[in-house]
Parts: structure tokens; C-alpha cells; sequence
């Protein structure tokens, strides 16, 4: 009796029969061959298949015993067979979990390796850049401190050598072209954007005119008096200007001064009158002319104080920055210069002067120039480095060797009493600084 079978095949030989090794050999080659995602599919339609061959036969009707053995021991198989694919199967998913886990693990540790890297790298340059900071934090104050003296104690040995050694008699002429190279090199590094300086207008400079008038004549006294005094007498006669300062902000502003403050002024008069009966050159003009710019000295300082808040309205940032005033000074200071050497007759000297002829000349009076400011560069950087007390009393210090390189170089005639007055004065100016700090 036909059964459910295809035809041609034997009921004694179901349909790909094969024995139950070589079956599980095909199971495990198929397994190694197909991808474990489709694993679960290739399993569930072999189990579909296997039950409707079940049912189909059920259906045939009553099957002979040689039909009937071989078909229960066929099933048999069959039901071992997807037993073990399903086995498998379990213990496939099973590694492709396990190995999920490790690859998922593995990212983990990948990636906190990375981040650890990443960590100790950040570390290590935050340490570098810590030491780098320190390094520059440590020198910083000592670089500037010695660039801002050598840049004032230059300032003043070249312009001694430019009235004194090559016996250039315009002052006002001088200033003028130092002021003028100033001027050129502040725009030019505002224009570039180096530099920030306040926009100029009517208003802001009407406000500094007074200021600058001042300064001209404080420039002015002070050439003169460089050209006959030697450089460190003019280096104790300065300290006049402090009392000078202090009298004008007890009267002006009702700053008072303690005890010390006043009993180094003392010691500073003392020392400038000793220096000045000792001094073996004394020039009673040049002496004039120093006197003149303690005044005016005194005066642009306390000038300065009044218009600086001025100023600051008249600006449309509301505030001026030291850059800003040097541009003001130097700039505004050109046209009354060109007024005061008409006047004095200064240009029909510079005209017939043999020493402008000199390359040497131009070069030590460029150089002073830029040396004027360079003196308010390594000021500020050194202000910004420190703190105003140890700015003041460096400021003091560096009167020491600016007077003894004075003496040195320009070989000025010393008496015993009249290196003590210097070394007395020179003191009482450190002195006066302490007290200023201390205050």
C-alpha cells in the first residue's frame, strides 16, 4: 500500500536515511558551516519537518511489521539527532553569550586601559606644565627686576654721554627725537595689536594737556641738569623729590606720614646738602636745574593723581592704561617741543652742529630713545611680576650702581667726604623706601 512516501523510495527507506553517525557527522559539518544567527531558525524548521512526518505517519493506514521496525527505529534516531542539535544548539548560544560577555569585558578593559593612559598622560603634563609655571613664576620677578634696571641705569649713562662726551648742546632737541622714536614705536605696536591703547579725542587731550606740560618741562630740567652735574650727585638730589611728594600729598590730599617716613627725609636732606658742600665739580647751574625738576618731578606726580580720573571719563572704556599715557606724554610733547626749540634757537644749532654729523651720534641717541621706553615696558612688566612696595624699593636700590657707574665711567673727582655724602644718601633713600613700606 502506498503510503505518504515519494514515490520510487522504498517504505523500508525513509527519506534520507542515513545511520546516526554519519547524521551527526552531517549535523556537526552543518554547524561548523553556517552562521550561529541562524542557527536557532535551521533547527526550529528541522523540528517542524520532523513532526509532520510524525503525523504523516500516523496517517498510513496499517503498515506492515517489516515497514513498521524500521520507521520506529528511524524515528528513534531522528529524535537523538534533534536532541543533539538542539544540545548543541544550547551550547552554541551558550559560547556565542560567553564570548559577547568576553568581547563586552574585553572593551571594558580596553577602554579603562585607554582612559587610565589618558589619565596618567594628563597627569604627567599637568605636572610638566605645573613645573614649567613654577620655573616662570620664580624668575619672572627677577628677569623684569633686572631688565627694568639696566634699562634705567642705561637710560641715564647714555644721555650723560650724549650732552656731556659729545658736548651736544640741545636738550630740547634731544627730547624731541627720543620722544619722537617713542612715539613711532608705541603706534606702530598699537597697530599691530601688541599693545592697547585708549582712543585719542579732543576731550582726553584737553584733559592732559596740563599734565604734559609738566612732563616737558620735567624732561627738560632734567637733560640740563645731567649735562652739568655728574650722575651721582643727580642721583641724591632726586631724593628731594620724595620730600617734595610728601609735603604736596600732606597739603593736597591729607595723606600724613608716619614718623619714620619723615626721619628718612630728614637723613635724605642732610645727605643732598653734605653732597652738594663736598662735591668737588659744583656747578651752581647745574644745581639750579635739578632743583627745578624736583619741582617739577614732584609736581607731575601729583598732577597725575587729579587728571588721571579725569582722564579716565573722557575715554569711552573708562579707563587709560599705562601704555595709553605714554603715548599721551610722547605724542602731545612733539609740537611744544618744536615751539621751545624755535625759541631757544636750537634748530639753527643742530643744523651747524659738527656732532650730528657723526654716525655714532644718531645711534647713541636713537639708543637712549629706545631706552626711555623700554623703561616704561620692563616698569610695568615688572610691577606685574611684584607688588608696588618691592618696585619702590628696587627703584631705590638701583640708585647704588647707577652712582657708581657714574663715578666709574665719566671718572668724576671724589673727596672722602664726598663719597660718604653719596654712600649717606644713597641709604637714606633705601631707608625711605622702607618706610614708605612699612607704613
Amino acid at each position: 500500500m502506498d503510503g505518504p512516501l515519494s514515490p520510487g523510495i522504498s517504505p523500508s527507506q525513509p527519506p534520507f536515511a542515513c545511520s546516526s553517525k554519519t547524521f551527526n557527522l552531517l549535523i556537526t559539518f552543518m554547524l561548523s558551516s553556517i552562521p550561529q544567527t541562524f542557527f536557532l531558525i535551521w533547527v526550529n524548521d528541522m523540528s517542524s519537518d520532523f513532526k509532520l512526518e510524525i503525523f504523516s505517519q500516523h496517517d498510513s493506514e496499517e503498515p506492515e511489521l517489516s515497514t513498521t521496525m524500521p520507521s520506529k527505529m528511524y524515528l528513534d534516531e531522528k529524535a537523538n539527532a534533534v536532541h543533539s542539535v538542539r544540545e548543541l544548539g544550547k551550547l552554541s548560544i551558550n559560547n556565542f553569550t560567553t564570548n559577547t560577555e568576553r568581547r563586552a569585558l574585553n572593551d571594558r578593559f580596553l577602554k579603562s586601559n585607554k582612559a587610565t593612559i589618558g589619565d596618567n598622560a594628563s597627569l604627567l603634563d599637568g605636572e610638566e606644565r605645573h613645573r614649567l609655571h613654577g620655573s616662570a613664576k620664580k624668575s619672572g620677578p627677577l628677569i623684569s627686576g633686572v631688565a627694568y634696571c639696566v634699562s634705567s641705569c642705561s637710560m641715564i649713562m647714555l644721555n650723560k654721554t650724549v650732552l656731556s662726551t659729545f658736548n651736544f648742546n640741545a636738550g630740547i632737541s634731544l627730547m624731541f627725537y627720543q620722544n619722537l622714536v617713542s612715539t613711532l614705536i608705541v603706534v606702530l605696536l598699537a597697530l599691530s595689536g601688541r599693545v592697547s591703547v585708549a582712543k585719542l579725542n579732543w576731550r582726553l587731550i584737553r584733559v592732559w594737556i596740563p599734565v604734559n606740560v609738566i612732563f616737558i618741562g620735567m624732561l627738560v630740567s632734567g637733560m640740563y641738569s645731567l649735562k652739568f652735574i655728574n650722575v651721582a650727585m643727580v642721583t641724591i638730589l632726586k631724593n628731594v623729590t620724595n620730600i617734595l611728594t610728601a609735603i604736596g600729598e600732606l597739603y593736597l590730599f591729607r595723606k600724613r606720614q608716619n614718623s619714620k617716613v619723615w626721619t628718612a627725609m630728614l637723613l635724605m636732606i642732610i645727605s643732598a646738602v653734605s653732597s652738594g658742600i663736598t662735591d668737588l665739580s659744583f656747578d651752581a647751574v647745574g644745581y639750579t636745574w635739578q632743583i627745578i625738576n624736583c619741582v617739577l618731578t614732584a609736581s607731575y606726580s601729583l598732577t597725575l593723581r587729579w587728571v588721571m580720573d579725569e582722564a579716565k571719563k573722557a575715554t569711552k572704556s573708562g579707563s587709560l592704561n599705562e601704555m595709553s599715557m605714554v603715548l599721551l606724554n610722547n605724542l602731545l610733547s612733539l609740537p611744544f617741543a618744536i615751539i621751545l626749540i624755535l625759541l631757544f634757537g636750537e634748530w639753527d644749532y643742530v643744523i651747524h652742529a659738527n656732532v650730528v654729523k657723526l654716525p655714532i651720534f644718531w645711534v647713541v641717541a636713537t639708543a637712549s630713545g629706545l631706552l626711555g621706553l623700554s623703561i616704561s615696558f620692563t616698569s610695568m612688566w615688572f610691577l606685574h611680576q611684584t607688588s608696588p612696595t618691592t618696585y619702590s624699593l628696587v627703584g631705590s636700590l638701583n640708585k647704588i650702581p647707577i652712582s657708581i657707574a657714574g663715578i666709574l665711567v665719566f671718572k668724576v673727582p671724589l673727596s672722602v667726604s664726598n663719597l660718604f655724602s653719596i654712600l649717606f644718601g644713597l641709604f637714606a633713600g633705601v631707608l625711605f623706601a622702607r618706610a614708605k613700606i612699612s607704613q
